[in-house]
């Protein structure tokens, strides 16, 4: 094995040394495509030489003495890497783009939860789309976030033109999680609304990238008569405003039609003749998927209905055992760093 080996690793090492020069300009593209070849060779020399796992204790020896300014060579992260390459060369001959797109803690995160090539590649773009942290990626993977995409039930396409249609569609998922505002489920209409505002960036990153807040309780003014509305936003790749309505319980035919009328008047005064048709989604805790059917299906305003998910407030007693925002924000580290 000594000899075999030690050819071997002598190409690894001008790779390595390779990818160096190369990574100045474009360090995370060539750190994954590093990362691939390795996997890659982990692979083969282990099938070919049936080398097992103290090789890789080895070659992490020998990689941190030869690259003692790179981290990334541990054996852990040795074998996280063989792990991802053999993950995902079971449909590719390389590294999908949204996939190399995303810094290698972000992947390691993925790889650890999601088991499917697929469903992977959506977290990928999603967070590539969305500029997703690492948590925010781990909460999303956790609240099955691929299943909920697109989800709501809708007319953008009998009542939105082609793109807008299909982004407006990508653009709201159901259920919601509303869990990081920490109420009961018995929690009310207006207290929710006021705890969304509270907590607006948390609110922002559930709805997706490209809201932009306006206003809550949004004063319009009707033929003498004053209506607000619940949550006011302005979508910037839609290009419209967003009307949004809170319900605590379950739907009813009639949020639809009232929802409808709002979208007019916000249509009417505050639209520009460079902006798109206004939009509403009506968040509800329950609904009925044949009611919400039937309350759209002849209305002429794009409307969209999903639910919406709270949870338990968190006991006292472990609120204690948390760490404080100020406590987090001193620990967190450069997301971009390769992690051993």
């Amino acid at each position: 094995m000594d000899k075999v080996y030690k050819e071997w690793f002598s190409r690894i090492k001008y790779k390595v040394q390779q990818a160096q020069l190369r990574a100045v300009s474009n360090f995370n593209t060539i750190l994954i495509e590093l990362y691939w070849d390795l996997g890659r060779e982990i692979v083969a020399r282990q099938a070919e030489f049936k080398w097992g796992d103290n090789f890789l204790q080895q070659l992490s020896t020998d990689l941190k003495a030869s690259f003692p300014q790179i981290n990334g060579f541990s054996r852990r992260n040795l074998y996280t890497i063989r792990q991802w390459y053999l993950f995902f060369s079971q449909q590719f001959e390389f590294v999908p783009q949204p996939v190399a797109q995303l810094p290698w803690s972000y992947q390691r995160t993925a790889i650890s939860k999601v088991k499917d090539i697929d469903i992977a590649i959506v977290y990928a773009n999603a967070t590539h789309k969305n500029s997703w942290s690492r948590d925010t990626l781990e909460a999303n993977i956790k609240n099955s976030y691929h299943l909920r995409f697109g989800k709501a039930d809708h007319n953008f396409k009998t009542t939105l033109p082609k793109p807008q249609s299909d982004l407006a569609v990508e653009s709201i998922k159901d259920p919601y999680h509303f869990d990081f505002l920490g109420l009961e489920d018995d929690a009310q209409e207006r207290e929710i609304e006021q705890a969304l505002t509270r907590r607006i960036m948390d609110f922002m990153l559930e709805l997706g990238k490209g809201f932009a807040f306006v206003g809550r309780q949004y004063k319009l003014e009707i033929n003498e008569s004053d209506y607000f509305l619940d949550l006011l936003f302005y979508h910037l790749h839609l290009r419209c405003y967003v009307v949004i309505e809170l319900k605590a319980g379950k739907f009813k035919p009639e949020y639809a039609g009232k929802l409808n009328f709002y979208l007019s008047a916000v249509d009417s005064q505050l639209r520009h003749s460079t902006d798109n048709a206004s939009i509403g989604i009506i968040l509800c805790r329950m609904k009925d998927k044949i009611e919400v059917e039937y309350s759209l299906r002849d209305m002429n305003k794009p409307i969209g209905v999903s639910a919406f998910e709270l949870s338990e407030i968190i006991p006292e007693d472990l609120k204690t055992q948390l760490p404080t925002i100020e406590e987090m924000e001193r620990g967190l580290i450069d997301e971009h760093q390769v992690v051993d």
